[in-house]
């Protein structure tokens, strides 16, 4: 019986979105020992995307891989298993992934919109799945944590140069406070 796989939670070898020319817009890989390099991790995305753009099926046995995906408008998106894992499991990342994402882009789900909030993207995918472990499969869950998580960043609306900026005039202003204040004691004396 040592043929037998013990059970894990490590269930999810890889999360990707391409493209429709089949480039990486979005990866993570959780197995090192599946694709040991960033190459060889490309190679097999450069197959997967040859093997499922025009393909009708939502399932793939790929390089001992189970592989659900979905397309929408020019976005790909995977999600990858060992093959003996539960396809039912990675279809619920799956829906998880896209509908989580929708919600994010407000409908809008095409890269460039994904690109323009890549960050927001990212963190969901990080709510969805740590380490290959399925954390979350609700998308309503991930969307509320995600707002949640950007709205507790002090990077929500402004850029890093404009925080600097704001920062500056505020100590400016403070320093030519204090240098008035200094001034007028020196000329009362």
């Amino acid at each position: 019986m040592s043929g037998l796989l013990e059970p894990t939670l490590y269930v999810i070898k890889g999360i990707a979105i391409l493209d429709n020319d089949g480039n990486r817009l979005l990866a993570k890989y959780y197995d090192p020992s599946v694709f040991p390099t960033v190459k060889e991790e490309k190679k097999f995305e450069k197959n997967l995307f040859q093997k499922t753009h025009r393909a009708n099926a939502e399932v793939i046995m790929l390089d001992r891989l189970t592989c659900v995906y979905r397309s929408n408008v020019d976005l790909f998106f995977y999600v990858m298993g060992l093959s003996h894992e539960n396809e039912l499991i990675l279809v619920s990342v799956l829906s998880c992934l896209y509908d989580a994402v929708s919600a994010i882009l407000r409908k809008n789900v095409e890269k460039r919109t994904l690109l323009d909030n890549l960050d927001i993207i990212m963190l969901a995918l990080d709510e969805i799945c740590d380490g290959g472990v399925p954390l979350e499969t609700d998308p309503q869950v991930v969307t509320q944590r995600v707002s949640l998580r950007m709205e507790e960043s002090p990077f929500n609306d402004q850029t890093v140069t404009q925080q600097v900026r704001q920062k500056l005039e505020t100590t400016t202003g403070a320093v030519l406070q204090s240098a008035r204040e200094q001034l007028k004691w020196s000329l009362l004396k």
